[in-house]
């Protein structure tokens, strides 16, 4: 049984970003993204994000230093 993440299944994107020590807070306040929609994104893979989500999230990490791109996490 894992403590961390209270044993939720998360998504390739949650994943990664407990990999990288990034909060799903931070990343909603650094991109603009509602919290609620990088929680449903961190959660499963079942969900997608908009383009426009898509795009905010992927820019507020590159910000960040991170070298990602939208297919790395999401099915075009």
């Amino acid at each position: 049984m894992s403590w961390f993440g209270l044993g939720k299944p998360r998504s390739k994107f949650g994943r990664w970003l407990d990999q990288q020590g990034i909060s799903q807070e931070e990343l909603s306040r650094e991109s603009g993204v509602n919290k609620s929609t990088i929680s449903r994104l961190c959660s499963g893979d079942a969900f997608q994000p908009s383009m426009k989500n898509a795009s905010r999230i992927v820019k507020a990490l590159k910000k960040k230093g991170k070298q990602i791109e939208y297919d790395d996490f999401w099915p075009m």
